[in-house]
């Protein structure tokens, strides 16, 4: 099959496309024909070296962990799902080594879920880690009908889901982003408020008792969150470590099938929508992780690997 691959760290131009042997498929495995993968910063990151030490990365690597596709062929033990079934998947390992960026991979069963009808199959890529880490810092954080939430980089790929979940909970949802995001975050149900110098005066005139919830998903905002948060509030990011140290949660997005599953269902209830910035093929994809470096794009990055 073809992949992307890297064979060392370093930046988007040490991708290439290359043939390498098919996935083997294990027992609680699937394998998936990809349709679709997307780029997500961690990506990028895990191949320049700088989460070395947190995760084992074996080249040459694949890199991915977002994938939409058919299932191929199961391995034993995997009553879940048969050939033909349309699925997606945050098809992360222990490892770094077979990633999504390819025509064939072989997911975990725990990571998968079936593809909702209500989006193709790049709306669908791009749903899973970046999904997955909205729905799941937000239930850690205990959010519930009637909350505030204020979420700092609301227009970006994480913050743009967790303004559609926390809204399909009933809370009411406060975003952070520079004006020409204003709009967008009103379409989807969020009051928007500009970063910067103030932030913390506008926030508190929308919200004068305080926010019940924050999502930092920027870093660097961890005195604006304390400001802003109300007796009793709850907080936590996934960009800082140090909100732990403020009674905050720092949070690592984990695989799980029925995390996905419940994203999934918000889709097929008219709840949440994938907005899709750009789509590349997958001989582009170094292409890909240089707009993603940029980090100005909103809504997501597809590789289209077949139609």
């Amino acid at each position: 099959m073809q992949a992307i691959t890297y064979s060392k760290y370093g930046a988007p131009d040490a991708l290439a496309l290359t043939d390498v042997p098919d996935p083997r498929v294990g027992p609680g495995e699937v394998l998936i024909r990809v349709r679709s993968a997307s780029v997500n910063p961690v990506d990028w990151k895990v191949m320049a070296g700088y989460l070395d030490g947190l995760m084992q990365v074996d080249f040459p690597a694949i890199p991915g962990w977002d994938v939409a596709g058919v299932v191929e062929a199961v391995g034993l033990d995997t009553p879940e799902y048969t050939v033909g079934d349309e699925v997606m998947a945050y098809a992360r390992k222990d490892w770094v080594q077979h990633g999504t960026f390819a025509e064939l991979v072989a997911a975990p069963v725990r990571t998968v879920a079936r593809r909702p009808k209500g989006l193709d199959w790049n709306q669908a890529a791009g749903l899973p880690l970046a999904g997955l880490t909205a729905y799941q810092l937000l239930t850690r954080l205990s959010t519930k009908e009637g909350d505030t939430v204020l979420i700092h980089a609301a227009a970006g790929g994480v913050g743009l889901l967790a303004v559609q979940v926390a809204k399909a909970i009933g809370a009411r949802v406060i975003g952070t982003a520079s004006e020409g995001n204003h709009d967008f975050l009103r379409n989807l149900g969020a009051e928007p408020v500009t970063y910067g110098d103030g932030l913390t005066e506008r926030v508190r005139e929308l919200a004068p008792n305080g926010v019940d919830v924050v999502l930092d998903l920027v870093g660097g905002v961890l005195e604006t969150t304390k400001a802003v948060l109300a007796d009793g509030g709850r907080h936590g990011s996934i960009t800082d470590g140090t909100v732990a140290e403020a009674g905050g949660i720092a949070a690592w997005v984990r695989p799980d099938a029925a995390d996905l599953q419940a994203l999934a269902d918000l889709v097929d209830a008219g709840k949440l929508t994938v907005p899709v910035a750009e789509v590349f093929a997958l001989k582009d994809a170094a292409k890909a992780f240089e707009l993603s470096q940029g980090g100005h794009v909103r809504g997501k990055i597809a590789i289209e690997v077949s139609r």
